[in-house]
């Protein structure tokens, strides 16, 4: 397993991949050493990671090998139909995958998602429109709904 350490705004973001694909992306709030070299099988997402955090990229399409359960899978595989820059509530989750009684297990699995930004549970909202549950921080999961659809001023004329 190949291992690379970059910086992003939101804190230092370990990849873990190998030709299979991209196995796992976290942050930290700690700050760890950065790689001074990048393994040839992680540079399309760390490219990929640094045009999202530009304002460049709206989906990612490098290779993705997250490690779950089928269920878990089938969660993070209805996350990558959320359009960027859109919301869906844990309920609606559930009900696109045929289980509204689920939304507990839905809500685990969407937890549990190895692969940070890339397989977006951030777009994923209760359903009164708070940001509940995120493990990598609600000051995160904040700032990445508003990168992906900031606030646009309005003219006063």
């Amino acid at each position: 397993m190949k291992k690379a350490i970059i910086n992003t705004p939101l804190g230092c973001t370990e990849i873990e991949g190998d030709v299979n694909g991209i196995q796992s992306i976290t942050v930290s709030d700690k700050t760890l050493e950065l790689s001074k070299h990048i393994p040839e099988e992680l540079e399309p997402c760390i490219h990929q990671l640094e045009n999202y955090f530009e304002g460049n990229l709206k989906e990612f399409n490098f290779k993705m090998n997250p490690i779950g359960t089928d269920f878990q899978k089938r969660v993070w595989e209805a996350l990558l139909q959320i359009p960027y820059g859109k919301t869906v509530s844990y309920l609606e989750l559930s009900k696109q995958l045929g289980d509204v009684k689920a939304i507990r297990a839905v809500a685990n699995a969407n937890g549990k998602n190895p692969l940070w930004i890339a397989v977006p549970c951030h777009r994923v909202i209760g359903t009164d429109g708070s940001l509940t549950g995120y493990a990598g921080g609600l000051h995160r999961k904040k700032w990445l709904l508003d990168h992906e659809n900031p606030v646009k001023q309005q003219s006063l004329f």
